[in-house]
């Protein structure tokens, strides 16, 4: 039998253009703002591979503080791609699924800020309404609410 080492899902990290609009975005949907840093030096690049780097984050965390979200612009390197209006069927990062206890309401409050409907609003059997937004700078979201609790 071998050992599982892994604890825990740590963070899922997006790179934005503006992180005021994401965080603002983000605290919208119920997410809390952790902590903001500017992330630099000469050992954040062995991390990443990006050698010399400059990156304001931050983090937002869930209500339940189970989940983080990082933030990230980058000032240095500039951005080299932008996979942010890819389809749902594009390689690499999809989405991002979040679980609201009204889906109706969270649409109404992040419509304000600036939400766009991919598709429609779906119900899957008697358990889930589901549907999936663009939020700030066309990031893909997916919301979920439960509705047969067990």
């Amino acid at each position: 039998m071998t050992k599982n080492n892994l604890l825990r899902m740590d963070n899922v990290g997006i790179v934005v253009e503006s992180l005021d609009e994401a965080v603002s975005f983000f605290t919208e949907l119920g997410l809390k703002l952790e902590g903001r840093a500017t992330i630099e030096g000469e050992w954040a690049g062995r991390v990443t591979g990006l050698e010399l780097q400059q990156v304001e984050i931050a983090m937002m965390v869930t209500p339940d503080g189970h989940s983080r979200l990082e933030l990230s612009r980058f000032l240095t390197p500039p951005i080299v791609a932008d996979h942010r209006n890819a389809p749902v069927n594009a390689l690499g990062y999809l989405r991002v699924m979040f679980a609201v206890d009204d889906i109706d309401e969270t649409l109404t409050r992040l419509y304000k800020h600036g939400a766009t409907l991919v598709g429609e609003v779906v119900q899957y059997l008697d358990a889930y309404r589901l549907c999936y937004i663009r939020g700030p700078e066309g990031i893909l979201i997916g919301l979920a609410e439960q509705l047969s609790k067990k």
